[in-house]
């Protein structure tokens, strides 16, 4: 449903040592871990079913604009004074916002993401989807005036609810 619910990691030492057939069922389970936590959360503190709240758009936005703040040492992301998130997600989203205010764009593609040399990315191994569920996931969690939602296949959009202030440090 478009929201991260529960990691689950399998690491070997071995290079190559997953089959298809162990990738097949580790995500069968994942599935499962993952409906069962949702299906916990549904549950209010009664027993009974609570109220989902839909927080896919971004609230209202500031008039006077939100500044975001970023520190290119480590990632580091600030909403009015706010932390956010830092490392690479935060880079994915100062060059996200970055290229919004520039640009005027809101859609993006996973490829050309990973292909940003700012980011910082590892060679190998670079997660960019789950860093792109975390920051989507911060953003909602903070209420943002941002947010990030998948629109296909690789692809995502930005939403951007009001003016930003960038401030880069």
């Amino acid at each position: 449903m478009g929201q991260l619910v529960v990691v689950l990691v399998a690491e070997t030492d071995r290079p190559v040592a997953y089959t298809p057939d162990d990738e097949a069922l580790l995500s069968a389970v994942a599935s499962v871990v993952a409906n069962a936590v949702e299906a916990a959360r549904a549950q209010g503190p009664d027993g009974a079913d609570a109220v989902p709240v839909a927080r896919d758009a971004p609230p209202a936005h500031r008039p006077e604009g939100t500044r975001v703040r970023f520190f290119a040492v480590d990632g580091s992301t600030f909403l009015d004074d706010e932390y956010l998130i830092k490392g690479v997600a935060g880079r994915i989203l100062w060059s996200l916002v970055g290229h919004h205010q520039r640009e005027g764009r809101t859609e993006f593609t996973n490829k050309e993401v990973r292909l940003d040399p700012s980011l910082e990315l590892p060679d190998f191994r670079d997660n960019l989807e789950s860093r792109l569920i975390l920051l989507k996931r911060r953003l909602v969690e903070r209420d943002a005036p941002l947010r990030i939602e998948k629109t296909g296949r690789g692809r995502f959009r930005l939403l951007v609810d009001g003016p930003l202030v960038l401030e880069e440090r």
